[in-house]
């Protein structure tokens, strides 16, 4: 029997999705704040300390619980929608930013899934988040965006979200897999996961793709985005503050158009 609370969804759109939850009767969905987007009449709001799961026992509990999603980068607090009414009630939420929402069934995972610290979205309420400290000294201390991870454990729905295209790969037992550390959305727990040094002098200086990569190794499942968010953010960023210095004469204009920025 679950515990978890059963609801049904639909997702929409391609490029900036959103999920649509069904709410039956006194079911709940659970959510990061700020990613609510609309409901129906008949849902009621509340904020919980922590995640609201049935594994929380007492203010201890949910002070260790909260403190590790504090860590994680996470807010305090999460938002629950509970269907107040005798009928069918949805609510929607959207990502954060142009992606793919990726919905999971927990009990078609052994109960648990070890996802990235922000790729988290919603779930059925009594779906546990918490943190999942890696092991080994090499991946604690040069894991980089890897280092610390989030676990989501429980037999109900839960929803990520993930910048880009996603890509779900199954690895077989012992089939290796050499991952961007940013690139990982999630990974079942059956998954044994690494850091390596990448090697090389001329790798090291002047590869452009960071001193280390993920190493995940089958069997189990994997879900991989094309573009991590740190990524874009470092790009745009770039491209934002960054002048040329003989802009504005004619191989100004010229290097632009080299760029593929036009004329200007």
């Amino acid at each position: 029997m679950k515990q978890n609370h059963e609801i049904d969804y639909k997702i929409y759109g391609e490029e900036m999705q959103y999920v649509e939850v069904e709410l039956d009767p006194n079911e709940t969905a659970i959510a990061e704040p700020g990613a609510f987007m609309m409901m129906d009449d008949g849902i009621q709001m509340e904020t919980l300390f922590g995640d609201g799961s049935k594994q929380q026992g007492g203010l201890l509990g949910k002070l260790l619980n909260a403190g590790k999603r504090v860590l994680v980068g996470e807010n305090l607090f999460m938002t629950a929608f509970t269907n107040v009414t005798g009928g069918i009630k949805t609510v929607s939420f959207a990502s954060p930013y142009p992606g793919k929402i990726i919905p999971i069934d927990l009990s078609r995972f052994q109960n648990k899934i070890i996802c990235q610290k922000d790729a988290f979205l919603c779930a059925a309420k009594g779906v546990s988040v918490g943190l999942e400290f890696q092991r080994k000294l090499g991946t604690g201390l040069f894991g980089g965006e890897g280092f610390i991870m989030e676990k989501l454990e429980g037999d109900g729905m839960a929803f990520l979200h993930a910048c880009g295209h996603v890509v779900q790969r199954q690895l077989q037992p012992g089939e290796l897999l050499k991952v961007d550390t940013g690139c990982i959305v999630g990974f079942t727990s059956s998954v044994d996961y690494d850091i390596q040094f990448v090697g090389g002098i001329k790798n090291t200086i002047f590869g452009g793709e960071g001193l280390f990569f993920a190493t995940l190794r089958g069997p189990g499942i994997v879900w991989i985005q094309t573009l991590p968010i740190s990524r874009l953010a470092g790009r745009i960023l770039a491209y934002g503050t960054y002048s040329r210095k003989e802009e504005g004469s004619i191989l100004g204009g010229i290097g632009n158009i080299l760029d593929g920025d036009g004329w200007r």
